[in-house]
């Protein structure tokens, strides 16, 4: 049943998902907020429950509401489960490289660790403290390494006091990853130790001048070192395929019987 003689049926779901963020951006529904029971929302929304079903499940897909079993419906309440999944989508689809992705953190992170040097909570220093830590401790251990690395990069990005920008890290972090698994293999655990020592000892003394040009000689060298890690790879890839197919040498006779 669709009572709503205005609506296409084809775009039913686009208007009822149209719906849903008028109702946001009014304030008639809130973080946290528990929506009313299927039933309801159908008469309210002047569609068949048959027709609402589907438009619930693109919003749970979203991120824009989740489900309780025996609970109920709620508005999510955490904004960053609402960015995740369309944009690591966007990411997979458009094949962001990792250029593309260095350049970005060239523009948004020096910027961020010198908001970083002015916000930071005694909470989040003791959290970039014990990042430091750990990759002093990690001796060899790339992964360990990788992950101590990732939270300090997280912790700096909420540190700014930007919520929009804490939440970038909940879109990127998988690229991150893939990045400094690649570059990792081209350093020790002083290379990256140095960096973020320097980063962060701006950031306890406030100084947000020299927290941002380290951030900013952290994230060249990662460049740099990106450059190299796919060199390296290339390289790999044509002695493989080489490999794979080698050139077959022609014999003498065969020369002189083509002539």
């Amino acid at each position: 049943m669709n009572t709503n003689p205005a609506v296409d049926k084809g775009d039913l779901t686009d208007w009822l998902i149209l719906r849903f963020k008028q109702l946001i951006s009014e304030g008639a529904l809130t973080p946290g907020y528990k929506l009313p029971s299927e039933r309801e929302l159908s008469l309210t929304f002047g569609v068949s429950r048959t027709s609402l079903r589907p438009v619930m499940k693109v919003l749970k897909m979203m991120g824009v509401i989740s489900q309780r079993v025996g609970d109920g419906t709620y508005l999510s309440s955490d904004a960053s489960s609402v960015l995740a999944e369309p944009m690591e989508f966007l990411f997979l689809l458009d094949e962001t490289s990792s250029q593309e992705l260095i350049e970005t953190r060239l523009v948004v992170e020096p910027t961020l660790a010198a908001k970083a040097a002015e916000r930071a909570t005694s909470e989040q220093m003791l959290v970039l403290r014990q990042t430091i830590a750990e990759i002093e401790a990690a001796g060899n251990d790339q992964f360990r390494i990788i992950e101590a690395d990732l939270l300090f990069h997280r912790t700096i990005l909420q540190s700014s006091g930007n919520r929009l920008f804490g939440r970038l890290f909940q879109v990127i972090h998988r690229s991150l990853l893939n990045m400094m698994m690649l570059t990792s293999q081209l350093v020790d655990r002083d290379h990256t130790l140095v960096f973020h020592q320097a980063i962060f000892d701006s950031i306890q003394r406030r100084n947000a001048a020299d927290a941002e040009r380290h951030m900013r000689d952290h994230l060249i060298d990662a460049r740099t070192l990106l450059l190299k890690a796919q060199e390296t790879e290339a390289k790999e890839r044509l002695r493989r395929s080489i490999s794979q197919h080698p050139v077959k040498k022609q014999s003498a006779a065969g020369r002189r019987t083509k002539r």
